[in-house]
């Protein structure tokens, strides 16, 4: 089972933007397709989006379309997930998830990282 570590995250202002790294370790990182969530106060873990194994295809959540980019470097063992125009109600930790099928069901899914807060004030 691959074990996730991400970082990146900390405090901004509104309109910021934030790149956050999950570096891989412990498994085959380009089997797996990768997933990036967040979960705010009070709220359950919501999707954001994922990465194929290769990198060639990426979904997002509706919410985010636009906002956020999610992309991988295989050779370090790293999925990122950049996000532009920062806004108060993205406050929320950040994770990471690996999943050899690419399915995003998160009571299912078994390798998640730590997370990390985002912090955004207004």
């Amino acid at each position: 089972q691959v074990q996730l570590v991400e970082t990146g995250g900390g405090l901004v202002q509104a309109g910021a933007s934030l790149r956050l790294s999950c570096v891989a370790s412990g498994g085959t990182f380009s089997i797996y397709h990768m997933g990036w969530f967040r979960q705010a106060p009070g709220k359950e873990r919501e999707f954001l989006a994922a990465i194929n194994g290769r990198g060639t295809g990426t979904t997002y959540a509706d919410p985010v379309q636009g906002r956020l980019t999610i992309s991988r470097d295989n050779a370090k063992n790293t999925v990122f997930l950049k996000m532009n125009s920062l806004k108060p109600e993205d406050t929320a930790v950040y994770y990471c998830a690996a999943d050899p099928r690419g399915r995003w069901v998160i009571g299912d899914l078994t390798s998640w990282g730590q997370g990390t807060q985002v912090t955004v004030s207004s």
